[in-house]
């Protein structure tokens, strides 16, 4: 197979993603109905998720490790399958959780290793691909939110949606177990004498961008919708449009930055997606009107959208040949920054209220600035990963 043929079924992979975490989102309001479950008890179930989805991402690192990053690929999107699946019918709130932990899981395996599949792919091609490997998740993302809207709508219920999402998971692990690419990189102890520490920075470097991204990230998804409705008073149509707009810039940002960060530079970029990010955040805390706000998530979602890619992109660069270690490693960073987001937000929303809230992004980015700037000083080995044997 051909190496782009194997980007376009690792961008498989990212759609696959995309569309299940975003049914499953979707999903929450029909499972807490179904289930009988309470806001603090689901508050619980995404924080036991997202603990999982930590340990997912370490099961990726030790797979890739051994067999390769194909293979974990492929086994996390079976779990996510069966994950996904378990969730489309009624049982106890036992079985339930644990089911919702199994997705977990493969939520953090893929997670991890769709970022090493892609750094791998992108130094086969030789050019720059992650941004719009991403993209392909943030469109299957629309969509599936398209898709739960029209399966609600029809009355066939949340598990249409979600079952297709298990589905095609399972139809792209399939055709990964062989078609995923190949490579696999050593540990970081091999590559040099100095290797591990070399490697530690630049798991904290491109660590941080990831974290503040997916903080900043978890912010707008989280609580965009109820600041336009609770304190800005929006009507109902108008609350859900500042997740929108932030989305769409998100995906029209990955479908360009794969052509601009190449001639700008990376840390140009870097710099300048983390202004954006802040200067996004910041608009909504300066002005409390429904136009600003929405313009601000949108502004936000511009800064978002390259970061992410950009961040894993460093990181594998800079380790070629230990990129699948650092890649799982640098991948923890988003689940600490999207539970920030989430949770802190939500705990000053009561003393301070969510539009002063909205700061702490704005701090997240100006403390992550002067770490960005080390991005030129980031260097570990340069050979190209070895072809799996």
């Amino acid at each position: 197979m051909s190496a782009g043929a194997r980007a376009r079924l690792i961008g498989a992979g990212y759609a696959a993603q995309g569309l299940g975490y975003a049914a499953v989102v979707t999903a929450l309001p029909a499972f807490k109905e179904r289930q009988g479950l309470s806001d603090a008890f689901v508050s619980a179930i995404l924080l036991l998720v997202c603990v999982a989805a930590a340990g997912g991402s370490v099961v990726a690192d030790q797979v890739a490790a051994r067999w390769g990053s194909r293979y974990a690929l492929a086994a996390g999107l079976f779990l996510v399958g069966a994950g996904l699946a378990g969730t489309t019918v009624g049982t106890p709130n036992v079985a339930f959780v644990t089911i919702l932990l199994l997705y977990g899981i493969g939520l953090g395996t893929v997670d991890a290793s769709l970022s090493m599949q892609g750094v791998l792919v992108q130094a086969r091609l030789g050019r720059s691909v992650m941004s719009r490997l991403f993209a392909a998740y943030t469109a299957a993302a629309i969509v599936a939110a398209l898709l739960m809207s029209g399966s609600l709508a029809s009355g066939g219920g949340a598990a249409i949606a979600v079952g297709t999402a298990a589905a095609f998971a399972v139809l792209v692990g399939l055709a990964g177990w062989r078609g995923f690419e190949p490579g696999r990189t050593e540990r970081s102890h091999v590559v040099h004498e100095t290797g591990s520490r070399a490697v530690r920075r630049v798991i904290w470097v491109c660590g941080m961008l990831i974290f503040t991204a997916f903080l900043v990230d978890s912010a707008v998804s989280t609580w965009s919708s109820v600041y336009l409705k609770d304190t800005l008073h929006a009507a109902a149509s108008v609350a859900p449009l500042g997740y929108a707009a932030y989305q769409a810039t998100v995906l029209v940002s990955r479908l360009i930055a794969d052509h601009v960060v190449p001639r700008a530079g990376r840390l140009t970029m870097a710099l300048g997606s983390l202004v954006v990010s802040g200067a996004g955040c910041a608009l909504v805390v300066l002005l409390p009107t429904e136009a600003a706000a929405i313009t601000g998530f949108a502004i936000a979602g511009i800064g978002v959208g390259v970061l992410v890619p950009l961040a894993f992109s460093a990181a594998g660069a800079a380790a070629q040949e230990s990129s699948d270690e650092v890649i799982a490693r640098v991948n923890l960073f988003n689940y600490g920054g999207a539970l920030l987001g989430a949770v802190l937000l939500g705990a000053l929303s009561d003393p301070i209220g969510l539009r002063i809230a909205f700061l702490i992004p704005v701090v997240g980015v100006i403390l992550t600035l002067p770490i960005a700037r080390r991005l030129t000083h980031l260097t570990v080995a340069e050979p190209a990963p070895r072809p799996a044997t």
